[in-house]
């Protein structure tokens, strides 16, 4: 069956943490969506007679199954009534992806067709990451070849920095999360952190020092010592010295 709802695809990003896939391929492109889907902590199996170097050397692992056979509709039934979470087709023969199609919709699982949206119910964007940051562009299918390039000239504004930005962001956040109780102070506390001129610090090899400082000054302010206080001596909110302390260390 063949879909045509690309004209407004829903963006998503999925949990697949022990979720069961199915990858049906054993060529460089089927490679590159294994270790995509084990570095997301799926439960893989793929299934191809013949295999790269690269997909034999990651196996044996708890997380893969790796089986060398031709693609039969068997292999649906292997795990008893376990669905797969999702299933990516990237053989070289037309005929089989059409059929892996087929029994996917009959299974009611998402399925990808390596360079075949039309037969798709989902397609792969291309992906920047800096840890915690994922960027991913797509073209609805209609040319993956834009999209990667695209994809390459965001690669380089958003350089490895943002990886240490974005862990700091984070490890801030959940520190202010479990401490100040109002939620406009939080959610208010969460913009002005952007506004903290960090980048340059990062880029200048400075942050870690930076980080340091500010660390041991807000871990000594008053306010952290009785959050039952709404105010401080000079009648503003308390969360408020922690941008102070972010904008002046």
């Amino acid at each position: 069956m063949e879909l045509n709802g690309w004209q407004h695809p829903f963006p998503v990003m999925m949990n697949l943490a022990r979720r069961r896939c199915l990858i049906v391929g054993g060529g460089p492109i089927a490679e590159r969506k294994l270790r995509s889907l084990l570095a997301a902590g799926a439960e893989v199996t793929i299934v191809s007679p013949a295999f790269t170097v690269g997909i034999l050397e990651l196996g044996p692992q708890p997380n893969l199954i790796v089986k060398r056979q031709p693609y039969d509709e068997e292999i649906w039934l292997a795990h008893g009534e376990a669905q797969f979470a999702l299933v990516i087709a990237a053989t070289n023969d037309a005929q089989v992806n059409r059929q892996i199609a087929q029994d996917a919709n009959v299974h009611d699982v998402l399925i990808n067709i390596v360079d075949k949206p039309e037969l798709s119910s989902f397609i792969l964007p291309s992906v920047v990451r800096r840890g915690k940051l994922v960027i991913t562009v797509s073209t609805g299918g209609a040319s993956p070849s834009a999209a990667r390039k695209i994809a390459k000239e965001i690669d380089k504004t958003y350089g490895d920095e943002y990886e240490i930005y974005l862990d700091f962001l984070s490890e801030t956040r959940l520190f202010i999360q479990e401490r100040v109780k109002d939620k406009k102070a939080r959610q208010g506390l969460f913009k002005d952190m952007l506004a903290w001129d960090l980048m340059p610090l990062i880029r200048e090899g400075k942050f870690e020092d930076w980080k340091e400082k500010f660390n041991l000054a807000l871990h000594g302010e008053a306010w952290m010592q009785s959050q039952e206080r709404e105010q401080v001596e000079s009648g503003r909110p308390s969360w408020s010295f922690i941008n102070e302390i972010g904008q002046h260390v």
